[in-house]
């Protein structure tokens, strides 16, 4: 009865009619063309790629209906090839998709034993295949160039006369540094690796390695940044830029030796180069670079800020060196000459020796940089009065603004009669941070939010850690009295002698994070030496203690001032430690140069 039905027998492949007869038929009927084979294997294809990505469920009627968008009809085939869903398909791409839409995959019909969950890939529901994250880790090769550098340094044996976790830890610091020059990760976190690594190995102790975050120094320069923030969000810091424009902002130069010269006359009364920078010139300068359209990350630090950061940092290291009283450390390299040679180095003996090098310094160093590093706006003839009309639109200081310079003013004036009054810059700097907080000039979730303020901080202190136990371990002593054995036996004049001394004190203060720290750890012993060889002590004593202060240009992190101006953020790394060992030579050759010849005059040799 099966084969009386036109339709079965059109469709039966078991047996087929002859006449009155039925016989069996071949494995494929010829009624099944090339053609409608490969309809069928499309088919096929098109069903089984369904049933791979959208797998039924094999579960009664959902009981909430299934929203429209997840709706799929044969059509969506085209829509799901993300690569063509904007594009109209050409004659070819209809020619071989027709057979798969005159087809009704199987897995469409609905049964009554199953539902499918079915998706629309309507035009407002396609989806794009989710793209790849980018990398967020470290930097590999910079990576495995610092961990490299410290595995090296750690397997070579310890030379004669340095204890093995001395050495130890001179691998680990030196590997840090290399971190931090190529940076595979943000500079807070290298320095936390590098501290982590201590600790690890046993070279030093958690407290020991984390003990300088108790030292004022980086407080005082993340301080520096909170400060920096109430300066801009007041607008008290536009108002003094637009006021520097308005008088020197005709050209960038007069607009840097403006602030160069400023700087230095305050750096006498200040004694602080990190309260000088962070507290006062930081937030100036960064004011001034917004204000005439430079800023960072957005191609725009080259207009201004990065000519004129370096050179405000620079020059901080020259106006540290000019007075006594202009950098905290000073002080004691007038009290280790006295010990040391019996001869006191008063603060106007140290004015007239450093007067002439330090003013042609000041001035050399700015145009140099101008010339070299210039930035791209030079000269705006109409800046001043438009700076002027800004003042007008601004009008009368606002209550914050004059809270913020009450403060500022407060602040300075603790850090210039500290002294008398016994308190410390950092302690000043607090009390400050303290009324912007209670008057809320300034809020402490905005102080959390300043990240390059806490980056420094941990940078800072795990590098002024690590260079303390180098010297307490006995390394930089040992390192100084190979440095006096083997100059003293060249058998050169003092002059050369001298000359090789004062190159070896400059430049290993690669090693240093603070001035402080290589005075007293290397000042005496090449002091001594000096004196030796037949170098005229006094002179001897004056030029080390200039020195101190203008080896902290080479780095940034050598001197306070340094990762206060870097931290900005205008110029990158390599530049700031090219162009500041570019400076430092310049600056030896001023210093020992003309500096000479006016020591020569004023009766020092």
């Amino acid at each position: 009865m099966l084969h009386s039905f036109p339709f079965a027998r059109s469709f039966s492949n078991t047996t087929h009619r002859v006449g009155k007869s039925w016989i069996p038929s071949p494995p494929i009927c010829h009624r099944y063309t090339t053609e409608k084979r490969r309809r069928k294997m499309a088919s096929l294809v098109l069903t089984s790629s369904l049933n791979a990505r959208f797998h039924p469920l094999s579960i009664l009627k959902p009981r909430f209906p299934t929203p429209k968008s997840l709706c799929l009809n044969s059509r969506s085939v085209i829509k799901n090839n993300v690569n063509n869903y904007d594009k109209p398909l050409n004659a070819e791409q209809h020619r071989d998709l027709n057979p798969l839409l005159s087809q009704k995959s199987a897995f469409l019909i609905h049964s009554p034993k199953r539902d499918s969950v079915i998706v629309n890939s309507a035009p407002g529901a396609a989806t794009s295949a989710p793209q790849q994250q980018p990398w967020q880790g470290a930097s590999m090769k910079p990576l495995i160039a610092s961990i490299a550098t410290g595995v090296i340094l750690w397997l070579v044996p310890a030379p004669d006369g340095v204890s093995r976790i001395a050495w130890q830890l001179l691998s680990i610091f030196l590997a840090t540094i290399v971190g931090i020059i190529t940076q595979p990760l943000p500079l807070g976190a290298v320095a936390l690796m590098g501290l982590g690594a201590c600790v690890l190995t046993k070279t030093l102790t958690f407290a020991a390695a984390f003990s300088a975050f108790g030292d004022p120094i980086p407080w005082l320069i993340a301080l520096a940044f909170f400060f920096a923030r109430g300066f801009i969000k007041t607008g008290l810091g536009n108002r003094i830029a637009y006021q520097f424009v308005s008088l020197f902002g005709s050209s960038s130069l007069g607009l840097g030796y403006s602030l160069v010269f400023s700087e230095a006359l305050l750096a006498p009364a200040i004694p602080s180069v990190s309260a000088r920078a962070g507290g006062i010139f930081l937030p100036l300068v960064k004011s001034l670079c917004v204000a005439c359209g430079s800023n960072t990350g957005d191609g725009t630090e080259h207009k201004l800020g990065s000519w004129l950061m370096l050179t405000c940092f620079q020059t901080s290291v020259i106006s540290s060196s000019m007075f006594l009283t202009a950098m905290a450390a000073n002080p004691l390299a007038a009290n280790l000459t006295s010990s040391t040679i019996n001869q006191t180095l008063g603060w106007m003996d140290w004015a007239k020796g450093a007067i002439v090098p330090g003013l042609l310094s000041l001035i050399v160093v700015p145009l140099l940089l101008y010339v070299i590093y210039p930035p791209t706006v030079k000269s705006s003839p109409d800046a001043p009065k438009l700076a002027r009309d800004k003042l007008e639109k601004m009008g009368a200081m606002s209550k914050n603004e004059l809270i913020m310079a009450g403060t500022l003013l407060l602040t300075v004036g603790l850090w210039i009669f500290g002294g008398t009054l016994n308190i410390d810059a950092v302690t000043a700097a607090i009390l400050g941070l303290a009324v912007l907080l209670v008057t809320g000039v300034v809020t402490w979730k905005e102080c959390l939010a300043e990240s390059v303020a806490w980056d420094t901080l941990t940078w800072f202190a795990a590098l002024i850690a690590m260079a303390g136990y180098l010297n307490k371990y006995g390394l930089i002593s040992w390192f100084s009295q190979t440095v006096v054995k083997f100059v003293g036996g060249l058998g050169l004049p003092w002059q050369s002698s001298f000359g090789i001394l004062v190159l070896l004190y400059f430049y290993s203060h690669y090693f240093f994070a603070s001035g402080a720290a290589h005075i007293g750890a290397m000042f005496t012993a090449f002091l001594s030496v000096a004196s030796a060889l037949g170098t005229p002590p006094y002179l001897a004593a004056m030029v080390l203690s200039f020195l101190s202060n203008l080896m902290g240009g080479i780095t940034h992190y050598g001197i306070g001032s340094a990762p206060v101006f870097y931290g900005a953020g205008y110029v990158s790394l390599a530049k700031w430690w090219g162009y500041g060992f570019l400076i430092s030579v310049v600056n030896l050759i001023i210093w020992l140069g003309v500096g000479g010849v006016w020591w020569k005059a004023i009766g020092l040799w």
